[in-house]
């Protein structure tokens, strides 16, 4: 080919690798934007817009969202993959419930049942022009689900899978399942409650929901995963907690200020917890 070709080539290409990423900003910034106020009043803390962009989701893409829970990234994905992505929940081990040690019987019985139940309730959600649907609990990967996603978000999710690895495996359980979920050189995005350095390994076990960044890394390196890198995006540097405190004793959850509306201000004034924001990459 001749060189005054193949640079014009290359010069296309990367024209056209730009407009798509501005394309793919813009369909989410419209999604954003089009969230109720409750969920917009968050991302002042959550970020989502760097969030996804930093771990490169686009739409079209087959995306699992560990720990869905009721649904606030789960919405966004849903109407920002479209109708040719696919959003895929992956839920704790019903087996690890019963640790916690708070679940009512029924509701242990209940998590037997939580793929059918989760895909029934994202469909009744109504997102307008959704991903497809789909979903399974760590420990259990459907066959049939190795190497279709092209990525993986564990936001918030990891604490309890640590708090609990010595008791069932649950955190290696879910990283290999990240591992085996993903397509070649698909990615694993991680936002996660960082503790500092200097807090004591106790501290930082997931039982206080934080978790030291150069144990979260090796955790995924040991898995077979390639760090790519972590940025400051969920930054929170007002989150100073001590050894005794709890990240749910911040918004939104403020479980230690429900009777004290002074500490209550003071909680709301630090805001939403300290975060670390990790990407890793399964090698091609």
């Amino acid at each position: 080919m001749n060189p005054k070709n193949t640079h014009l080539c290359i010069a296309l290409l990367a024209g056209l690798m730009a407009s798509g990423n501005a394309m793919s900003e813009s369909a989410l910034s419209d999604v954003l934007a089009a969230q109720p106020e409750e969920v917009k009043a968050r991302y002042e803390h959550r970020h989502p817009q760097q969030t996804l962009e930093f771990f490169g989701i686009e739409p079209g893409m087959t995306v699992v969202e560990a720990l869905p829970g009721g649904g606030w990234y789960s919405k966004i994905l849903l109407a920002y993959l479209g109708p040719e992505g696919k959003l895929v929940g992956a839920d704790y081990s019903a087996d690890m419930f019963p640790l916690f040690g708070f679940f009512t019987e029924e509701q242990l019985a209940a998590k037997k049942n939580w793929v059918a139940d989760w895909t029934a309730q994202a469909n009744d959600w109504g997102v307008n022009n959704a991903a497809q649907i789909g979903a399974f609990q760590f420990g259990s990967l459907p066959e049939e689900a190795q190497g279709s996603a092209d990525a993986v978000v564990m936001i918030r999710a990891l604490h309890n899978l640590a708090r609990f690895e010595s008791q069932g495996g649950f955190l290696t359980a879910a990283v290999k399942d990240a591992f085996d979920v993903l397509k070649p050189g698909g990615i694993v995005g991680v936002v996660q409650h960082q503790a500092r350095d200097e807090m004591s390994d106790e501290f930082a076990s997931g039982s206080r929901g934080y978790l030291k960044d150069d144990f979260v890394i090796k955790t995924f390196n040991d898995a077979g995963f390639v760090f790519n890198g972590l940025v400051d995006i969920n930054f929170n540097e007002k989150d100073q907690p001590g050894e005794e405190d709890t990240v749910w004793r911040l918004p939104p959850t403020l479980a230690t200020s429900r009777d004290n509306p002074e500490l209550r201000e003071t909680m709301k004034a630090i805001g939403e917890s300290h975060r670390m924001t990790l990407m890793f990459s399964k090698p091609e």
